[in-house]
């Protein structure tokens, strides 16, 4: 059916006279009509009907409340709790620690020649951003992926453990990784305690100090607060605890070497 300008003009006289009728009879439907628009302008305009700020929404409150509480309230950090016994929680022997190697590791190289030309089936390990190698006079910087990403794992929970418990971030130093054969005669020659069928020459062991930690700060920044080297050995316990009861590695714990021996699993 076609509209004509009288069909419309008929149809909106109809409507309004209904709305004036429904005014009349219920006039509170009209009164809050109009409250409901003027809160929505008033909303719209950021005005407030009573006389106060009005409200965000409430999106925007939840981000201001965690901003607001975030920032006034203290941050909790964890306990450094160490282990019981270092002796008692990485008892693994050179026997036990031979195992893994032998089943994980490269065929020993001879030397260092020879470590160069097996890249293949090695990952060179001597830089880091979470942890430091000492300059090596007896191994050479690879192991085989498998240890390599054990030693970066290693790294990382360190710089978490120190985080969450406040203490300033400090790098772990490797002072052995893998070894040619022609370095275990050179390290025998010095050491008598050194063995001849070595856990380093597979490519499967590392060691980390305990006594020492490379301190992590901006050299143009401010000086960061020294840290007791027994605190850091007491996070580095805990992490290599985690590692060892996760069935990743075998871990001797080294008095007179002053390191942790790690055996990848």
């Amino acid at each position: 059916m076609k509209l004509t300008k009288n069909k419309f003009l008929i149809g909106y006289a109809a409507i309004v006279a209904v709305l004036v009728v429904v005014k009349c009879v219920y006039p509170s439907v009209s009164e809050g009509a109009t409250e409901t628009t003027n809160e929505s302008v008033a909303a719209a305009s950021g005005e407030s009907t009573s006389g106060e700020q009005a409200a965000e929404p409430s999106s925007v409150q939840a981000l201001l409340s965690v901003a607001s509480s975030s920032s006034s309230a203290k941050r909790k950090y964890h306990r450094i709790m160490s282990v019981p016994s270092y002796k008692e929680a990485f008892p693994d022997s050179q026997t036990l620690q031979i195992v893994a190697a032998e089943k994980w590791g490269v065929r020993p190289v001879k030397n260092r020649a020879d470590a160069e030309s097996r890249k293949r089936e090695l990952v060179f390990v001597g830089a880091s951003p979470y942890y430091h190698v000492d300059p090596l006079y007896s191994s050479i910087p690879y192991l085989v992926p498998r240890a390599a990403i054990l030693l970066q794992d290693i790294g990382e929970a360190f710089y978490d453990s120190l985080y969450v418990k406040g203490v300033p971030f400090h790098k772990l130093i490797v002072t052995s990784v893998l070894r040619s054969e022609e370095d275990v005669v050179k390290l025998r020659r010095r050491n008598g305690n050194a063995t001849e069928r070595s856990c380093h020459l597979f490519g499967t062991t590392f060691d980390i100090c305990y006594n020492r930690y490379l301190t992590v700060e901006d050299p143009e920044g401010p000086s960061r607060w020294s840290v007791r080297n027994d605190t850091l050995k007491w996070v580095l316990s805990e992490v290599l605890r985690d590692m060892r009861q996760q069935n990743r590695c075998y871990i001797k714990y080294e008095v007179k070497q002053g390191c942790f021996h790690l055996t990848v699993r």
